[in-house]
């Protein structure tokens, strides 16, 4: 049977954060929280590896870190890129030279640490199905579009609209394959925020799974203070 594999892409910094080191080694009662991202796809049984991308001057502390948590399942961290989507490319063509192209690879953010088993479980289930498996929450409040964020110009039905999260999940061949294709035809990846609107520029058919409001990306200093919260209150659970 073909792997299952875990694509962690950390090359971010922590301007949005106002942090002097990028946001996914900030330390969260003292554990780095690309750390909490990675103990849950070393835990989970069906996760066979990882590959992460990260920045470059941060490569050996993030391998003394995985040594320390006992992340066993890392295969290789390389360098990140100029932009979210190189780094995803630089972790891909590295999992590429070891492993079959039809292996499923998970695609998901270093700083994105509240991702569950469960969530694991739907993404694998649904890429296995139908091919392609993209995490999305219903959008609860009204979504409004403007041109010169000044002005309203549109307001899409609500019903109609998502939140794409993460993992974003695909046979590893065919988003190799399509990443080739637009870094001949798009160098820079001009207007594509992630791998989901890529493989839908391309025509791709993407499946929807059932994601969490809970599975936040640390973007702001708001989102660091919400996981924090979350951490004391999922240690109060366990007490």
């Amino acid at each position: 049977m073909s792997k299952n594999i875990a694509i962690i892409f950390a090359g971010g910094v922590g301007t949005g954060v106002g942090s002097a080191i990028p946001k996914q080694f900030i330390e969260v009662n003292h554990k780095a929280v690309i750390i909490y991202t990675l103990e849950i796809f070393e835990n989970h049984p069906d996760i066979d590896a990882i590959y992460v991308s990260c920045k470059e001057e941060y490569i050996e502390k993030l391998q003394e870190m995985s040594e320390r948590y006992h992340i066993h399942k890392i295969r290789k961290i390389v360098p990140g890129g100029a932009t979210g989507m190189d780094s995803i490319y630089n972790a891909l063509c590295a999992a590429s030279k070891e492993n079959e192209e039809d292996a499923v690879v998970l695609i998901h953010d270093g700083v994105r640490p509240c991702i569950t088993k469960e969530l694991i479980d739907r993404n694998l289930a649904a890429v296995r199905h139908f091919g392609s498996a993209i995490t999305a929450v219903p959008l609860y409040e009204t979504p409004v579009i403007s041109e010169d964020g000044q002005t309203v110009d549109q307001i899409p039905t609500r019903s109609k609209c998502y939140i794409a999260q993460a993992p974003q999940c695909f046979t590893l061949g065919e988003v190799i394959k399509a990443h080739e294709k637009m870094r001949t035809e798009n160098p820079g990846y001009k207007g594509i925020v992630d791998t989901c609107s890529m493989m839908r520029m391309l025509g791709k058919e993407l499946h929807l799974v059932a994601g969490s409001r809970k599975n936040i990306k640390i973007t702001t200093p708001e989102d660091l203070h919400m996981f924090h919260v979350m951490i004391q209150c999922k240690g109060l659970e366990d007490e």
